[in-house]
């Protein structure tokens, strides 16, 4: 059932916890490179914490944890990379899913799949069957993802559903093909790794979205500094358009 609402058009609640939280895992290669070791071990690295972000998700109450893994221009990296990145979703994907399953964690894989080696791409389709029954948290990976292929990619296949119409499309219309109609908007968008960009990631979901940039690489970034994200997002005022007044008005005025 699609849940995506749009903040353009409906205000959603503000809760203490997010719901959704989006996040970035920049800085595996330099947290590797700092340590005189290959790049290869940070991203090694990078997978323990995602276990650690998964459970810290679960501990508070979060509902959605999307993860940005390699985007549609990550192919640009050098092959070797490329190659050891794609051995390390294999082997990940063999390891945690059961772990996840018995955690309740149900798990998404979006972007454009059809690149992958086919082996990859049946772990993702037996990963997403075994895991469709729970309810815990919804993990999304992302992965050969890239906003502007998500957007393209859900006009495509909105005008394929309804090919005798040829004017008055809303957001409304498009919003049940994107990758992640099955989820809210992002609450808390987190980038480790001291960069402050979006490179690509949910162009469409990201509208009002709070945004959290931390300069902590993303191997380093354990339940602490998660919690310094989550306590800088209720530090916020999310207006969404209106007037910091009109939030201190009761509900009915």
């Amino acid at each position: 059932m699609a849940l995506f609402s749009s903040s353009t058009r409906n205000i959603p609640q503000a809760a203490a916890v997010p719901r959704h939280v989006a996040i970035i895992m920049d800085g595996n290669g330099r947290w590797a490179k700092k340590r005189f070791l290959p790049r290869v071990a940070g991203h090694v690295k990078g997978v323990e914490l995602v276990r650690e972000a998964v459970r810290a998700c679960l501990e508070r109450g979060i509902h959605y944890l999307t993860l940005f893994a390699f985007s549609s221009e990550n192919w640009r990296r050098p092959q070797e990379e490329v190659t050891l990145l794609m051995q390390l979703f294999v082997k990940a994907l063999e390891q945690e899913v059961d772990k996840l399953d018995r955690n309740g964690v149900r798990l998404h894989v979006i972007g454009d799949l059809s690149r992958f080696e086919p082996r990859l791409q049946q772990l993702i389709r037996d990963a997403e069957a075994k895991t469709a029954g729970n309810d815990r948290l919804d993990l999304t990976i992302a992965a050969n993802y890239g906003g502007r292929w998500d957007i393209m990619q859900a006009v495509n296949r909105m005008l394929a559903a309804d090919p005798e119409k040829r004017e008055g499309w809303q957001e409304g219309d498009l919003e049940p093909y994107l990758s992640m109609a099955y989820a809210p908007e992002p609450d808390l968008f987190i980038r480790t790794g001291g960069e402050e960009r979006i490179s690509n990631f949910l162009l469409w979901q990201l509208a009002y979205t709070e945004f959290y940039f931390t300069p902590t690489l993303w191997p380093d970034f354990n339940t602490a500094e998660f919690d310094k994200a989550i306590a800088s997002y209720q530090a916020r005022e999310r207006r969404f358009g209106r007037t910091s007044e009109q939030l201190a008005e009761p509900p009915n005025a």
